[in-house]
């Protein structure tokens, strides 16, 4: 009996933490998609694509693949300092991804383009950021339609240089210039040990506004009539589907000076959610 006893308690908190997961009773959310990362390896392709080599922001990183790998319940994004050369090195070429003759940082990028994208709903995600100088994690989203910045940019998460910012973004008449709508919390506001620790980010997305948290403390809030494209074309981003990025840059624009930092660093997602309401 007591054996029996046991097994319905076992299985009545299994169906508990279930549920939970599912639906979201603070806001009537319902749970839609999510990444738990419970499988070993490399993040589920049917989930992921990567993206590969030098990409934005003048960043340091090499993107590759096999610095995004799943154990032990986490995605763990690892940056290495490394040392080869450049595949697409050209010495007179004027494009900063070519003329670099070598790669002295890798790391991985990983989104959901053309497998997941979502227009509206509650996004979460629980991680534990590096804070050492040079390194810039994020958890963001871009819509699905037009060129950046005009498809639309929400950063529910970005560290770097002492910061953690969350940051929303529209376009301008002006092509590849943005609309920033942002926020900067100094990491030393947060308390003692804090990027020691795990956190969670969340966006609440809907047809009014666009609201971001970090443990459930308000970072940015913006009313989506304030975020129509300011190019005359009356084009609302942020009315159309938008899938999520995981990336750790090195350096960069924004990024800082890595020189001090000893690698290999790691970003550790331990799950993406994402919930909407029916």
């Amino acid at each position: 009996m007591k054996k029996n006893c046991l097994l319905l308690l076992v299985l009545l908190l299994h169906s508990f933490t279930v549920l939970s997961q599912q639906v979201d009773t603070t806001g009537g959310y319902h749970l839609v998609w999510a990444d738990e990362f419970d499988s070993e390896g490399a993040p589920d392709s049917a989930h992921w694509r990567h993206e590969n080599g030098f990409v934005r922001n003048h960043e340091l990183q090499w993107y590759q693949p096999q610095n995004a790998y799943c154990r032990n319940g986490l995605l763990q994004i690892t940056a290495k300092r490394e040392h080869f050369p450049n595949p697409g090195y050209a010495a007179q070429s004027d494009n900063w991804k070519n003329n670099r003759a070598f790669v002295d940082y890798t790391s991985s990028s990983i989104n959901t383009r053309g497998r997941h994208a979502w227009l509206y709903g509650r996004f979460v995600m629980r991680a534990r950021i590096d804070t050492g100088p040079g390194l810039w994690p994020a958890f963001w989203t871009l819509g699905v339609s037009r060129p950046w910045p005009s498809n639309g940019e929400i950063d529910i998460m970005e560290y770097y240089r002492g910061m953690l910012l969350a940051n929303i973004a529209c376009g301008t008449a002006t092509p590849s210039k943005a609309k920033w709508f942002d926020t900067k919390t100094p990491l030393d506001s947060l308390g003692a040990g804090w990027s020691a620790q795990f956190h969670t980010w969340r966006m609440d997305w809907d047809q009014q506004s666009i609201r971001l948290y970090v443990d459930d403390r308000l970072l940015n809030q913006v009313s989506l009539d304030q975020l129509v494209n300011q190019d005359g074309s009356q084009f609302n981003p942020f009315t159309q589907p938008h899938y999520i990025l995981l990336n750790l840059a090195v350096g960069g624009d924004n990024g800082g000076d890595p020189a001090t930092t000893t690698f290999p660093k790691q970003y550790e997602i331990d799950y993406v959610r994402v919930y909407q309401k029916q």
